[in-house]
């Protein structure tokens, strides 16, 4: 009982920031490694375009999760990591419907409809719906100076959206939304198991989580959706595996862990629009010229939460 009562001090010590785990780092460091997970994930949407040149939708969901979790699972037997304690569990479960089954389905189903570049910048509230939830999920409390900051940000993302779109919603819109709650909790979940655990471990044991989910459906999906294997197809499909499921998430916690979870969000204010230039030179997109206003904007909102304290 007093071992029991011992490690629960420590998560809740670790998840209010007052002491970070092996797990976390500096935050220069922090702010790298979010960085490149933004990076990674700003390449998502493009992938995932060329991946529906070969896959189906619901294949493509299943196959890369089944894939990730293999090589994850291969890094966690690799290594010896014991298994999670049971408390762990429902966090981790979490982060497996968030990022590693509902904003992969929802953001594919979307696209199927709409550009990557449309849906890259409704995803652009991603980041203060993440911050939202944080502040409600483990009692994060940035200043006000962030929390303008970051309404600003999602507000140019918003303006921005609207111009894209000629001020009309569309079917896809409604799989976006659904995306960016489910993906916010999930951030938000493992960005608090981040400084418990290895951020590695944390989407490592998700991902292994989803296996009994991914498994069947990604034969069922392959069964009856046709496979067409092309170039796109392929590294597409290795990119959402490898760079968006796994290693985009690793850095990605890590940055969470060391830099807390609103200040690494804002970060993704950035997203949309290295999505809209990877769009622009993977897919052959167009830019409209607000394009490059809305990135200064959001730049510069971006500089003032990572600058506004706590």
């Amino acid at each position: 009982m007093e071992a029991q009562s011992s490690a629960t001090a420590r998560d809740r010590i670790a998840v209010d920031g007052q002491a970070a785990s092996p797990a976390s780092s500096g935050p220069r460091s922090g702010l790298l490694q979010a960085g490149l997970g933004v990076v990674a994930f700003s390449l998502t949407f493009p992938a995932t375009a060329w991946g529906l040149e070969g896959f189906g939708p619901w294949s493509l969901v299943a196959v890369r999760s089944v894939l990730a979790a293999l090589v994850a699972g291969g890094c966690l037997l690799a290594t010896g990591v014991p298994l999670p304690a049971r408390r762990h569990w429902p966090g981790l479960a979490v982060v497996g419907a968030g990022v590693v089954l509902g904003f992969p389905l929802l953001t594919t189903l979307a696209l199927r409809t709409s550009t990557t570049a449309h849906a890259a910048v409704v995803v652009g509230l991603l980041p203060l719906t993440t911050a939202l939830l944080s502040a409600l999920r483990v009692g994060a409390r940035p200043s006000r100076t962030f929390w303008a900051a970051a309404l600003a940000g999602a507000a140019a993302v918003v303006a921005f959206t609207v111009q894209q779109s000629g001020g009309a919603l569309s079917a896809a819109d409604g799989y976006l939304f659904g995306a960016l709650l489910v993906c916010a909790a999930g951030y938000t979940e493992g960005g608090r198991l981040a400084r418990i655990m290895p951020g590695w471990q944390v989407i490592g044991w998700a991902l292994v989580l989803c296996l009994p989910v991914t498994v069947p459906g990604a034969a069922l999906a392959l069964a009856h959706e046709p496979v067409r294997l092309g170039a796109h197809a392929v590294a597409g499909l290795l990119w959402v595996t490898l760079g968006s499921q796994f290693l985009g998430l690793v850095v990605w916690y890590r940055g969470m862990a060391a830099i807390g979870i609103p200040k690494a969000s804002q970060l993704q204010l950035a997203q949309p629009l290295l999505t809209l230039v990877w769009s622009v030179l993977l897919l052959g997109e167009h830019l409209t010229p607000a394009a490059p206003l809305t990135a200064a904007a959001v730049l510069v909102c971006i500089a003032v939460t990572q600058r506004a304290r706590g």
